[in-house]
């Protein structure tokens, strides 16, 4: 996969390498244009490279805040993070009094906006790319119809009915009405992906570049939301969840890691556990903000000029860890201490328990440019997936799906389960899916589509509506669904009314 910038850079050589009379004869753009008439599979791969721009918009500050970031926004909801920093805006979804102006909620529709209208852009345009097969074509069209079903499978789940949008517009009539959350699945989510389905990707890519693998995985998580709440479409997609999640792990090419600290390893991005990442890379200067983002707020640790300590877990959420998981282990998921800088021995005790899930030491230490990937699916993820969704659909769990959970347990030095009811089962692989993939901005979509929270203080399976968090604060209705932002309603009255409760 290709970063913003080299995808800009393939567009500028493209335009400088057309023939030199050519050159001399048309203004050149610097980039290319929905009525550019280029021909080569170079051509065709920088609209299908288009389509990863914004997938680092899932990890993009926030302008005019310290602190701030995308990321923030889906951890603070939990009601199980900590903020260092009144100025990431954390006390509003601390005590869920943000609104339709508050931070995050806009620059997460703008970048999943702009990331739909770069995939359609693509898949209007890669068909007409001269010179490139029609195999080569319909794997450059999978990579994107995955993306675009990505970008929307966020708005559906955060905004609920958003507006359907599968063409570039020809004129500026933009004023789309919403389209209902269901009709989004099954006009455009799974059917893009199925289509993605039926290509001849390869099953995993090093480059980091959607696979089979992901359209897999990515599959499962949407039948497996589909099938739960809000739209509650049941047994038989419970089934297809766990029909796309066995086949990742039975087809291989993934593997868990032995240790947890193999996923802070630049050298392992794309491989092992990792099945689909947002693609980073210190050496052009496209660093994970993340590991910046979750230092100390000035602890004085590191190279980096700001350390923020935007996001770190509660006292509640870390005491609900089983005695002896290995997870909650000092430099496992989470540190408590760390060298000074420019020291190896003097070291900073801190006041919290703060996230070393995106510690990379070198950045720290020497080159404040971390060169970690961002994981969107790991192997762990879908073994999780697969043993509820089975679970479901096979009315009780399997042997395999008890192996799965017993493999994540046994990773952290946690006694495997035996056999246990439905319920209980479900419940043990929600605890784990908490506990393995904090952090990861899988939490508050788990809340959302089980319409369960657990409480770190009573072990209770708490209904997301009147849930109260560890901050006293408690989820109503209207925290289902974010507002759709008022800068948004401002320029399109369409969009309104909004959600319930904004």
């Amino acid at each position: 996969m290709k970063n913003s910038r080299n995808i800009l850079l393939v567009a500028t050589v493209l335009i400088f390498t057309c023939s030199c009379k050519k050159f001399l004869e048309e203004k050149p753009t610097g980039f290319i244009s929905p009525s550019s008439n280029l021909t080569s599979s170079q051509v065709a791969r920088a609209y299908a490279n288009a389509g990863y721009r914004q997938m680092q918009g899932l990890l993009s500050g926030q302008n005019s805040s310290y602190g701030g970031n995308t990321y923030n926004l889906l951890e603070f909801m939990t009601g199980k993070s900590n903020s260092d920093l009144g100025q990431t805006g954390f006390i509003n979804f601390q005590n869920l009094s943000y609104n339709n102006t508050s931070f995050y909620v806009d620059t997460w529709w703008q970048h999943l906006y702009l990331g739909v209208g770069d995939c359609n852009n693509a898949i209007e345009q890669i068909p007409k790319v001269a010179g490139v097969s029609d195999a080569d074509k319909t794997n450059m069209l999978a990579e994107v119809y995955t993306l675009r079903a990505m970008y929307y499978f966020y708005l559906v789940r955060m905004y609920g009915a958003v507006p359907k949008v599968t063409s570039v517009p020809k004129d500026l009539n933009l004023l789309a009405s919403r389209t209902p959350a269901k009709n989004i699945y099954d006009s455009i989510i799974i059917p893009d992906l199925l289509t993605a389905e039926k290509s001849t990707l390869a099953w995993k890519n090093p480059a980091g570049n959607v696979t089979m693998g992901a359209i897999e995985s990515l599959l499962a998580d949407v039948y497996l939301t589909y099938a739960g709440l809000p739209i509650n479409g049941g047994a038989q997609y419970y089934a297809e969840s766990a029909k796309r999640s066995k086949a990742v792990i039975d087809n291989g090419g993934f593997t868990l890691f032995t240790n947890y600290t193999d996923m802070l390893n630049p050298g392992n991005k794309n491989n092992g556990e990792f099945i689909f990442q947002v693609q980073y890379s210190a050496a052009v200067n496209s660093n994970n903000p993340l590991t910046a983002l979750t230092i100390p707020n000035y602890s004085g640790i590191s190279q980096y000029s700001d350390e923020y300590g935007s996001v770190f877990p509660t006292k509640q959420f870390l005491a609900s860890f089983p005695a002896g998981d290995k997870r909650v282990q000092e430099r496992q998921f989470f540190y408590t201490k760390y060298a000074k800088k420019g020291s190896n021995t003097d070291t900073i005790v801190f006041p919290n328990t703060y996230i070393y899930k995106w510690f990379d030491s070198v950045a720290v230490r020497s080159t404040a440019k971390s060169d970690l990937n961002f994981t969107l699916y790991r192997l762990a993820d879908v073994y999780l997936m697969y043993a509820e969704a089975s679970n479901r659909a096979e009315g009780g769990p399997n042997a395999a799906a008890v192996g799965y959970v017993n493999a994540i347990r046994g990773r952290a030095n946690l006694a495997p389960i035996g056999a246990l009811s439905q319920d209980d089962f479900e419940h043990e692989v929600w605890l784990q899916r908490y506990f393995e993939l904090c952090f990861e901005n899988k939490m508050f979509f788990d809340m959302l589509r089980t319409q369960k929270v657990h409480n770190d203080v009573t072990g209770a399976w708490d209904n997301f509506v009147g849930h109260t968090t560890t901050w006293g604060a408690t989820f109503a209705a209207k925290n289902l669904l974010f507002p759709v932002p008022k800068q948004e309603t401002d320029v399109n009255p369409n969009l309104l009314p909004n959600n319930p409760g904004f």
